[in-house]
């Protein structure tokens, strides 16, 4: 039975439903937000890899970061400001140089080098990268000023995060599904 009371005054059931939509879809926005955020910030590393340099006089070594089971097989060396390729060598044959630790322009140290020779100024800008066998491994710029103006102590070398010994160069990598490393 109808009675003769008024209806209350309110929303539409739409308006109901429209707010409930608008609920619902923001709060997928923000969940999308956070798996985006949270996917990449799981995957994007704190710091890239880098090498090191000395410059020690006329002589220019770098060392590239390896794991104990990993030895370095080539090194490259490009001017970055006109990307020519100023030399490079592979099957370094030292103990050090297996180990990562590579004298430019060296060629006795090598199994094959390029017959270039070391400039006689280096470039502003070099781009050195050292690979292993399987040819993976990462590749820095180096601001060669910056470098050799760094007066570094033996055993250390310069990389885009301050000077670094060998062992905290290597300490960069994951190596055979170890825990991150201390950040040094």
């Amino acid at each position: 039975m109808l009675t003769g009371a008024p209806r209350s005054p309110g929303p539409p059931r739409s308006a109901g439903l429209f707010v409930a939509g608008g609920v619902v879809l923001a709060a997928g926005f923000v969940m999308i937000g956070v798996w985006v955020y949270g996917v990449y910030s799981m995957s994007a590393p704190d710091k890239p890899v880098v090498l090191g340099m000395r410059i020690d006089g006329g002589r220019v070594s770098v060392k590239g970061p390896l794991c104990p089971n990993e030895q370095a097989d080539r090194v490259e060396v490009i001017d970055a400001t006109t990307e020519k390729l100023l030399w490079k060598a592979t099957g370094p044959r030292t103990p050090t140089g297996v180990r990562g630790a590579l004298t430019l322009w060296n060629a006795a140290d090598y199994r094959s080098a390029s017959e270039s020779r070391q400039p006689a100024k280096l470039p502003a800008l070099l781009d050195v990268s050292v690979s292993d066998a399987s040819g993976s491994g990462p590749g820095t710029v180096f601001d060669t000023a910056a470098v050799a103006k760094a007066q570094l102590p033996e055993g250390m070398y310069w990389t885009a995060y301050g000077p670094k010994t060998a062992a905290q160069i290597d300490a960069q990598l994951l190596c055979n599904g170890e825990t991150p490393r201390p950040k040094s």
